[in-house]
């Protein structure tokens, strides 16, 4: 079910739904063939165990939300996009830096690209536009798809789990020259500080659905890891297979094999095809990830695409809570 438990037992990394990575989208601006969407869903609306909505507040001021992208097929970050987020009372602002290397796990320094941008907590998109950049964040309506069996090793019900609920959406509009020449690998994270100052990754993700299969300590220790070293987790991954599909363990370890490293491969000069080049709204994921996991056995969920996606920015619908409010209490 895409990333969206993240942390043990289809629950939040840390307890905290602002700190789950859920989704990463990438795909051409629809009408300008120099320039890029990048999108980051993370906080799903609601938990599922216990079940219940999540926090109103779409995104944590002490956490930082990045996409890094790798230029030279290597797996290791050469530009970062990193979006904070302060408080004031009842509303939210978003600040946009741009770094180069590897160095981007602190709020400060890099390249400014858009500074206290409001956030969107109803259903009208507050968009900012400064320069070649473009950003939302706020609460839209959740654009993955997925039958509910996907609980229940795949026994389908015919009902998408995520029809009805939200998701905090990051809708990055970059000129591709930032991005790096030609294909790159690119993946999302969240970032928590610790109390005594350090960074910690609590999530991160590229291709769809992979974390909340993981359990133990082996979850934890994915979710804390770079792409560049994924290949340890092959064989925990082909075990949570073979308990998922019943596959024998030489199929598993193949079907394991072929989602790693975890990155989101793009060329905006080519055709979007997730999940060999970028991934669009409409993509069916959730499809391909059955299909990789059981080699075939089980090739699709049989539940489509939403109805509400946008043609034009920010491409997420609007949410279907559209009176979410911050709780009142000061900084």
């Amino acid at each position: 079910m895409s990333h969206h438990y993240s942390g043990p037992n289809f629950g939040f990394p840390g307890g905290d739904p602002r700190y789950d990575f859920a989704d990463l989208f990438a795909f051409p601006r629809p009408d300008d063939s120099g320039k890029s969407i990048l999108i980051i869903d993370v906080h799903p609306s609601m938990a599922v165990d216990p079940p219940g909505p999540t926090t109103p507040e779409p995104f944590a001021p002490e956490a930082l939300y990045e996409i890094r992208i790798d230029t030279d097929a290597d797996a290791v970050a050469d530009v970062t996009f990193q979006i904070s987020f302060k408080r004031s009372r009842l509303t939210m602002a978003a600040t946009v830096r741009r770094f180069e290397g590897t160095e981007a796990t602190t709020n400060g320094g890099g390249d400014i690209l858009i500074e206290d941008a409001p956030v969107s907590m109803g259903a009208d998109a507050q968009v900012t536009h400064v320069g070649d950049y473009r950003l939302f964040a706020g609460w839209r309506s959740d654009p993955f798809f997925f039958d509910e069996g996907a609980l229940n090793h795949f026994q389908w019900v015919g009902h998408d789990i995520f029809s009805d609920k939200d998701i905090c959406g990051i809708v990055l509009e970059v000129p591709d020259a930032a991005l790096g020449a030609g294909k790159v690998g690119m993946w999302a994270r969240v970032l928590v500080r610790h109390e005594d100052g350090r960074w910690i990754q609590t999530d991160r993700g590229a291709r769809a659905s992979q974390t909340p299969f993981l359990s133990g300590d082996e979850n934890e220790a994915y979710r804390l890891a770079e792409p560049a070293d994924d290949a340890r987790f092959i064989a925990a991954f082909a075990h949570s297979i073979e308990h998922l599909t019943g596959l024998g363990p030489v199929a598993a370890s193949q079907a394991a094999s072929r989602l790693f490293p975890d990155l989101l491969h793009y060329d905006p000069s080519r055709p979007v095809n997730y999940p060999e080049n970028g991934r669009k709204l409409t993509d069916d994921a959730a499809d391909d990830f059955v299909n990789t996991v059981t080699n075939g056995r089980i090739t699709g969920d049989g539940i489509g695409p939403h109805a509400d996606y946008l043609d034009h920015f920010p491409y997420l619908g609007p949410p279907h809570d559209g009176s979410r409010r911050l709780e009142d209490r000061a900084d």
